[in-house]
């Protein structure tokens, strides 16, 4: 089996690397799920190979039934295992409310705002512990504020990586790679960053309101050499502003157009 060096001094891979990095030289010469499986506590998911997954059964519903994790040899499940080890209790309430909705609805062409949601903090969440001032400037996604004008803020922040595919779009330096970051409930949006409060912070209720706001976790101080440069955060692909304010500068250019 061939998997790719990791670098676990990465940041966003960093805090993975005291399990990460041992497990990840064990798959490497066994199997990806055999290493994880090594690892898991006598009441924690047992992880399988693939293969142990039946035909026509989904993925979430096997895990709700058996407690076992199927795991192909890719990085994508070796980072969704780690997520698993040190995050049980999140995880285990995202497959409650996968399984529940897979039994409710079924499996269609879509999987619906709430399975939209899990699934996307699942894949590609995060939980940010920062200063009430880079808050504000991340919600208003007023990126010149939150990664230039505020930057010294960040030695006073940390970004907890929680989504497998994040993990991997972080390994392979994508620049448009985005977190999107937990709020939690009420007026305060920052959540600890441990299990019980993700678990907590994951209800149906609050995940019907969209709770995420994106991150480009590249444009963060120390994530990416170049980003130094003030031009780093002038690539409108990667660092978007609101809708709103898209709209409200096309209205001005037309008008100006047409003046």
């Amino acid at each position: 089996m061939s998997l790719p060096l990791v670098d676990w001094t990465l940041p966003g891979l960093a805090p993975w690397a005291v399990v990460g990095a041992p497990a990840w030289e064990a798959a490497r010469c066994t199997s990806v799920a055999q290493a994880l499986d090594g690892l898991a506590p006598a009441d924690g998911p047992r992880f399988v190979p693939q293969a142990e997954l039946p035909a026509g059964e989904a993925y979430e519903a096997f895990i709700f039934r058996t407690d076992c994790v199927p795991t192909r040899d890719n990085a994508h499940d070796f980072f969704n295992g780690l997520v698993w080890l040190a995050f049980p209790r999140a995880k285990r309430r995202l497959n409650r409310l996968q399984a529940a909705e897979i039994a409710r609805l079924g499996i269609g062409g879509t999987r619906g705002p709430l399975r939209d949601a899990l699934t996307l903090f699942d894949e590609n969440g995060a939980v940010l512990d920062a200063p009430p001032a880079l808050w504000d400037a991340l919600l208003a996604r007023d990126w010149r504020r939150l990664f230039v004008q505020q930057r010294a803020l960040w030695t006073q922040a940390r970004l907890h990586v929680f989504g497998h595919a994040l993990m991997e779009k972080i390994l392979a330096g994508h620049k448009a790679a985005t977190a999107h970051v937990l709020c939690g409930p009420g007026a305060r949006p920052s959540i600890a960053a441990d299990d019980a409060a993700i678990e907590e912070a994951l209800a149906a209720t609050h995940l019907s309101g969209k709770p995420f706001t994106p991150l480009p976790v590249f444009g963060i101080p120390g994530w990416q050499a170049g980003n130094c440069e003030p031009s780093f955060y002038d690539d409108r692909g990667v660092f978007r502003p609101r809708r709103a304010a898209i709209t409200s500068n096309d209205s001005d250019a037309r008008t100006r157009r047409t003046a």
